[in-house]
């Protein structure tokens, strides 16, 4: 069943009481990374149900992380450029 990607959600719910999280997904890349997540690290990700167009998850709350959006200086930007140039010369005189 193909859902439009509104339908695609994905909602996490944990409580300061509890100590695990669960993830309720209906969208496809959530499932795949959830998955290999399940598969991968058994005793921390767990696949709980699934239907053909949700899936849920359950994993410890800590696993649940915030992050601050990554900045890079000007600096930083043309140092990588400056990689990647040669990186891209050293493949085409292969």
């Amino acid at each position: 069943m193909n859902l439009s990607r509104f339908e695609q959600k994905t909602i996490v719910n944990y409580n300061s009481g509890d100590q695990t999280a669960t993830v309720y997904t209906r969208d496809k890349t959530v499932m795949r990374r959830l998955d290999a997540l399940v598969i991968e690290y058994p005793e921390h990700y767990r696949l709980m149900d699934e239907t053909d167009i949700d899936k849920t998850y359950e994993m410890p709350k800590s696993l649940i992380n915030y992050r601050k959006p990554m900045s890079v200086s000007d600096k930083q930007r043309r140092a990588a450029s400056e990689v990647m140039k040669q990186l891209n010369n050293a493949i085409e005189k292969t």
